[in-house]
Protein backbone atom coordinates (compact mmCIF):
# COMPACT_ATOMS: atom_id res chain seq x y z
CA UNK A 1 0.00 0.00 0.00
CA UNK A 2 1.23 3.49 -0.81
CA UNK A 3 1.52 6.32 1.73
CA UNK A 4 -2.00 7.38 0.80
CA UNK A 5 -4.13 4.27 0.39
CA UNK A 6 -6.70 4.11 -2.39
CA UNK A 7 -10.10 2.53 -1.78
CA UNK A 8 -12.47 1.56 -4.59
CA UNK A 9 -16.14 0.94 -3.79
CA UNK A 10 -18.02 -1.16 -6.35
CA UNK A 11 -21.70 -2.00 -6.71
CA UNK A 12 -23.84 -2.87 -9.71
CA UNK A 13 -25.25 0.53 -10.66
CA UNK A 14 -22.89 2.93 -8.84
CA UNK A 15 -26.02 4.89 -8.00
CA UNK A 16 -26.49 4.08 -4.32
CA UNK A 17 -24.32 2.01 -1.98
CA UNK A 18 -20.94 2.65 -3.58
CA UNK A 19 -21.68 6.37 -4.00
CA UNK A 20 -22.66 6.69 -0.32
CA UNK A 21 -19.59 4.73 0.80
CA UNK A 22 -17.21 6.79 -1.33
CA UNK A 23 -18.70 10.09 -0.18
CA UNK A 24 -18.64 9.05 3.47
CA UNK A 25 -15.04 7.83 3.34
CA UNK A 26 -13.97 10.96 1.48
CA UNK A 27 -15.70 13.06 4.15
CA UNK A 28 -14.27 11.20 7.17
CA UNK A 29 -10.77 10.68 5.76
CA UNK A 30 -10.24 14.38 5.02
CA UNK A 31 -7.55 13.70 2.40
CA UNK A 32 -5.85 10.75 4.13
CA UNK A 33 -7.33 8.27 1.62
CA UNK A 34 -7.96 8.42 -2.13
CA UNK A 35 -11.50 7.26 -2.83
CA UNK A 36 -13.20 6.12 -6.03
CA UNK A 37 -16.39 4.28 -6.86
CA UNK A 38 -17.72 2.44 -9.89
CA UNK A 39 -20.41 0.08 -11.08
CA UNK A 40 -20.42 -3.07 -13.17
CA UNK A 41 -23.60 -1.81 -14.92
CA UNK A 42 -23.77 1.95 -14.19
CA UNK A 43 -27.15 3.63 -13.99
CA UNK A 44 -28.03 6.89 -15.73
CA UNK A 45 -28.08 8.87 -12.48
CA UNK A 46 -27.67 8.60 -8.74
CA UNK A 47 -30.71 7.38 -6.84
CA UNK A 48 -32.70 10.49 -5.73
CA UNK A 49 -33.36 9.00 -2.27
CA UNK A 50 -29.61 8.48 -1.85
CA UNK A 51 -28.97 12.14 -2.74
CA UNK A 52 -31.64 13.16 -0.23
CA UNK A 53 -30.36 11.13 2.73
CA UNK A 54 -26.77 12.18 2.09
CA UNK A 55 -27.79 15.86 1.93
CA UNK A 56 -29.44 15.40 5.32
CA UNK A 57 -26.01 14.79 6.83
CA UNK A 58 -24.33 17.58 4.88
CA UNK A 59 -22.87 15.57 2.01
CA UNK A 60 -23.75 16.88 -1.46
CA UNK A 61 -23.87 14.32 -4.26
CA UNK A 62 -25.33 16.70 -6.84
CA UNK A 63 -22.11 16.73 -8.90
CA UNK A 64 -21.59 12.96 -8.74
CA UNK A 65 -22.62 10.48 -11.43
CA UNK A 66 -22.40 6.71 -11.93
CA UNK A 67 -19.09 5.53 -13.39
CA UNK A 68 -18.21 2.26 -15.16
CA UNK A 69 -15.92 -0.19 -13.42
CA UNK A 70 -12.59 -0.56 -15.24
CA UNK A 71 -9.66 -2.88 -14.81
CA UNK A 72 -7.47 0.21 -14.31
CA UNK A 73 -9.59 1.36 -11.35
CA UNK A 74 -9.18 -2.02 -9.66
CA UNK A 75 -5.45 -2.11 -10.44
CA UNK A 76 -4.96 1.33 -8.86
CA UNK A 77 -6.79 0.45 -5.64
CA UNK A 78 -5.21 -0.92 -2.47
CA UNK A 79 -8.59 -1.97 -1.09
CA UNK A 80 -11.60 -2.99 -3.20
CA UNK A 81 -14.95 -3.07 -1.43
CA UNK A 82 -17.69 -4.85 -3.35
CA UNK A 83 -21.39 -4.48 -2.58
CA UNK A 84 -23.47 -6.98 -4.47
CA UNK A 85 -21.65 -6.97 -7.81
CA UNK A 86 -20.79 -10.67 -7.70
CA UNK A 87 -17.97 -11.76 -9.97
CA UNK A 88 -17.98 -8.60 -12.10
CA UNK A 89 -14.94 -7.19 -10.30
CA UNK A 90 -11.55 -8.26 -11.68
CA UNK A 91 -9.27 -9.87 -9.11
CA UNK A 92 -5.62 -8.85 -8.82
CA UNK A 93 -3.15 -10.58 -6.52
CA UNK A 94 -2.01 -8.46 -3.61
CA UNK A 95 -5.20 -6.41 -3.36
CA UNK A 96 -7.36 -6.47 -0.27
CA UNK A 97 -10.95 -7.36 -1.14
CA UNK A 98 -13.93 -6.85 1.16
CA UNK A 99 -17.50 -7.82 0.35
CA UNK A 100 -20.12 -5.81 2.23
CA UNK A 101 -23.57 -7.37 2.11
CA UNK A 102 -25.93 -4.41 2.12
CA UNK A 103 -29.50 -3.88 1.00
CA UNK A 104 -29.72 -2.26 -2.43
CA UNK A 105 -31.44 1.13 -2.04
CA UNK A 106 -32.78 1.07 -5.62
CA UNK A 107 -36.46 2.02 -5.60
CA UNK A 108 -36.61 2.53 -1.83
CA UNK A 109 -37.95 5.71 -0.20
CA UNK A 110 -35.63 7.86 1.92
CA UNK A 111 -36.89 6.42 5.22
CA UNK A 112 -35.68 2.96 4.11
CA UNK A 113 -32.40 4.31 2.68
CA UNK A 114 -31.34 6.05 5.92
CA UNK A 115 -30.57 2.76 7.75
CA UNK A 116 -28.49 1.61 4.76
CA UNK A 117 -26.59 4.92 4.84
CA UNK A 118 -25.98 4.53 8.56
CA UNK A 119 -24.74 0.94 8.17
CA UNK A 120 -22.37 2.06 5.41
CA UNK A 121 -21.17 4.93 7.61
CA UNK A 122 -20.32 2.52 10.45
CA UNK A 123 -18.43 0.22 8.09
CA UNK A 124 -16.58 3.14 6.47
CA UNK A 125 -15.49 4.44 9.87
CA UNK A 126 -14.21 0.97 10.84
CA UNK A 127 -12.32 0.67 7.53
CA UNK A 128 -10.78 4.10 8.02
CA UNK A 129 -9.62 3.11 11.52
CA UNK A 130 -7.96 -0.02 10.03
CA UNK A 131 -6.23 2.03 7.34
CA UNK A 132 -4.81 4.36 9.98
Amino acid sequence: MSDVPEVLFVCVHNAGRSQMAAALLHHHAAGRVRVTSAGSEPADRINPAVREVMAEIGIDLSQEFPKRLTTDAVAAADVVVTMGCGDACPVFPGKRYLDWELTDPAGLPADRVRPIRDEIDARVRALLAELG
